[in-house]
């Protein structure tokens, strides 16, 4: 079984829009003396010692068609992976000498986080711009703490290159933040991103199966989750991907990406709490069907 998901994803490669919207961002600054008015939609965005970055809303910046492929592509991915019905509207970043971004967590902008590099990572001439997640140990630092183990940046920090055309998706509470970039004021150069949250977890039917049959397991599932959970202290989201047959059977039920999290001492209700909502979905019947159908059910908990 493919390792669960619970912090991050990458995926290179993963639009073949990236050359052109490139090649947008590259035809504007082409002559450093230009004044064309499309040139002047940029933000310098500075919060003294957390942010510092330049910045455009993405969906106003791109050619209508070219952005709504792009943006179609996204979505889709983030239903069929995350079940989140939507993405925030995005912002495109520019990081030239200077830019960066402090450790910080995003709340309550949406369950995972996502940030597309139309960098040349490849030919660049600045240091830094790498995406920084604080790693999950660290999170629970004295969980299994050796006196002799040596750390340093490496075993608490991830940084992820921001190659061309990668996606990196990750949990938004994470502690996270970009290195500072240096070594070049050129825009043309710099670390260039489109990012933004997905949103709006719901369940997601591919195939003939009746929605109102699917919500009435939802709605039986909820209620006994209230007695499962009882005091655990669970916040994130479960996200579970399943095949209903024609006899109206469920097959194949998986974990697609979790990211609940509970403190240390709690882990062990945690993954009994996991098990248990698995087990109860492979259980559910919905009656003879007229073909199968693939379902994608996120659970989404809080804490208040």
């Amino acid at each position: 079984m493919a390792r669960v998901q619970r912090s991050h994803f990458i995926v290179d490669r993963f639009a073949p829009e990236t050359a052109a919207l490139r090649e947008v961002f590259d035809e504007r600054f082409a002559d450093p003396r230009g004044t064309r008015d499309d040139r002047f939609v940029w933000d310098y965005w500075h919060v003294p010692g957390q942010y510092t970055a330049l910045r455009t809303p993405a969906w106003t910046y791109f050619p209508t068609r070219l952005y709504e492929r792009f943006h179609r592509r996204l979505v889709a991915w983030g239903r069929e992976t995350l079940g989140c019905h939507d993405i925030s509207p995005p912002w495109l970043s520019c990081y030239v000498d200077g830019c960066r971004q402090e450790l910080h967590g995003d709340l309550p902008h949406g369950p995972w986080a996502f940030v597309f590099s139309l960098t040349d990572w490849r030919r660049r001439t600045f240091r830094g711009g790498e995406t920084l997640l604080v790693r999950d140990e660290v999170l629970d630092f004295w969980q299994d703490f050796k006196s002799e183990r040596s750390v340093e940046e490496p075993q608490v920090i991830r940084a992820i290159e921001p190659k061309l055309g990668r996606l990196t998706v990750f949990d938004p509470r994470i502690p996270h933040g970009v290195r500072e970039v240096t070594g070049t004021r050129d825009p043309r150069e710099g670390r260039l991103v489109i990012h933004g949250w997905f949103v709006q977890p719901r369940p997601f039917v591919d195939g003939s199966l009746e929605v109102d049959a699917l919500g009435a397991q939802i709605a039986t599932l909820m209620a006994r989750l209230g007695e499962w959970i009882a005091d655990l202290p669970i916040s994130g989201m479960l996200a579970l991907r399943f095949t209903v047959d024609q006899r109206g059977g469920v097959r194949g039920a998986q974990i697609l990406s979790d990211t609940t999290r509970v403190p240390a001492a709690s882990q062990v209700g945690r993954r009994w709490l996991v098990r248990r909502i698995v087990l109860e979905v492979a259980s559910w019947q919905f009656g003879r069907q007229r073909g199968t159908s693939k379902v994608t059910l996120p659970l989404v908990f809080e804490r208040g």
